[in-house]
């Protein structure tokens, strides 16, 4: 046990040599008032297995028309089938909308899920960041997989975090979910390159040495508090400050962020777009240098990248209808990923970087009197890509409606298992403790990974 001296004199050092004048330092300015040590704190991370396997989610918030972008229907009634045209893909047999000619040609890259069922119906990214509905939750939630990746394997770079959320603040809070870490605390929270994200990255003025010497000072401060910690809440405190100060005195993960270190060739590449909300003004930019960034942290060592693009919550006028607004927003998603997809080759980054572009759900079948499609739970698709896994395939199939799974229903906890699986996680054997202590199973029905894609 640390033997611990106090006085009441001011001046005078209190605890183990800490004066009450640092003591009051520590409390109030903690790490030079910077938020970050309240993001990164962490419990010690016993089991990490190291990995270089990354995932980037693209998550199309408001829910993408699948019959409109990888599922058409030319032979469904006109009210069903709507304005677009099928082309034919590089791969035999594979047609997806016109509107998306470069992942045309790259399709054999691309595994395409078209019969994902089980959506919850929800305007939110939830459960396509967790795999999981909101209906009995353990106590804190349900962790985001950015999140348990963090828990299960850590940073794996000590500068960079594990888990990157490039979803910006929007009206819409269900759609600007970034990945909550749920029980596994606050710790394993993404890392947000919103304004706040940023502001963590700055010392305000604090040189290194001095923020070395208030190291050295929380480090005599937090001896004494984990050993008056009965209830054991200081555990991983040391891991925690390691990764803190890892990435303040580190210029890596600011680097990754400025795109201006980029060729504008490259850049051009991807395209622009606007970080106005596209649309109603309650969802997320059409931002594609989103796309660029994903990439440079997962260049940088983060694990997890997640971000939010456009607003596909296309219900018909006064706002566009699903085609007037497919117009728009498909040719930029079209050209943001297919850079991306090209990047992460010619980078040698493919084999180990998984990519999931998905919404919360699908949409109607039958057009309605406004010209848009509302929602519809009962199937969606994805399109996956790198990872090693087996593209150039579509798996499962919907009815001639686009409305029901027909063939192959694949699960929100089998996509689940495959992301998890393509991170080096068997998610069916590996447990995490709840805030009760009661080991959880990663995904629901402990699913297995989809098979056809590995």
């Amino acid at each position: 046990m640390l033997s611990v001296r106090c006085s009441t004199d001011r001046g005078v050092p209190h605890c183990d040599g800490v004066s009450r004048r640092e003591f009051l330092k520590i409390g109030g300015l903690g790490l030079g008032g910077l938020s970050l040590s309240q993001l990164l704190r962490a419990e010690a991370l016993a089991g990490r297995r190291p990995s270089n396997k990354s995932l980037i989610m693209i998550f199309l918030s408001g829910g993408p028309p699948h019959q409109d972008l990888v599922d058409l229907k030319p032979d469904a009634p006109v009210e069903v089938r709507g304005e677009f045209n099928p082309i034919a893909t590089n791969v035999p047999g594979i047609e997806i909308c016109e509107l998306l000619p470069q992942l045309a040609q790259r399709t054999d890259r691309l595994a395409i899920l078209r019969s994902i069922v089980g959506s919850e119906g929800r305007h939110a990214g939830f459960q396509c960041l967790t795999g999981r509905t909101n209906a009995q939750q353990p106590q804190g939630g349900w962790p985001a997989l950015g999140s348990v990746v963090s828990k299960l394997q850590g940073p794996a770079d000590p500068a960079v975090p594990p888990f990157a959320s490039l979803i910006p603040k929007m009206k819409g809070a269900g759609w600007s979910d970034p990945g909550r870490p749920g029980f596994l605390g606050v710790g394993h929270s993404p890392f947000r390159t919103d304004g706040d994200g940023l502001s963590d990255m700055s010392l305000n003025g604090v040189t290194i040495d001095r923020l070395d010497e208030r190291r050295g000072l929380l480090a005599q401060f937090d001896r004494f508090r984990r050993d008056a910690d009965a209830a054991g809440l200081m555990a991983g405190l040391d891991d925690f400050q390691r990764q803190a100060f890892g990435i303040l005195t580190s210029s890596k993960l600011a680097e990754a962020l400025d795109l201006e270190r980029e060729d504008r060739k490259t850049r051009d590449r991807y395209g622009y777009g606007s970080l106005e909300p596209a649309g109603y003004g309650d969802a997320g930019p059409l931002w594609n240098p989103y796309f660029l960034t994903a990439r440079r942290l997962i260049e940088a060592g983060a694990r997890v990248v997640t971000l939010a693009y456009g607003r596909w919550d296309w219900h018909g006028k006064p706002h566009g209808t699903t085609f007037e607004n497919s117009r728009h927003h498909m040719p930029m998603l079209d050209q943001g990923v297919s850079a991306l997809l090209d990047d992460l080759r010619e980078r040698g980054l493919d084999k180990d970087t998984t990519v999931i572009v998905w919404g919360e759900f699908g949409r109607t079948p039958k057009i309605n009197a406004n010209g848009g499609r509302d929602h519809w739970p009962n199937v969606s698709c994805a399109m996956l890509a790198g990872g090693g896994l087996r593209t150039g395939q579509v798996i499962g199939a919907t009815d001639r409606l686009a409305g029901e799974a027909a063939d192959r229903p694949i699960s929100f906890a089998e996509v689940f298992a495959t992301l998890y699986h393509q991170l080096g996680i068997d998610a069916a054997q590996t447990t995490i403790n709840d805030l009760h202590g009661r080991p959880q199973y990663l995904v629901d029905n402990q699913a297995r990974p989809i098979a056809e894609l590995l």
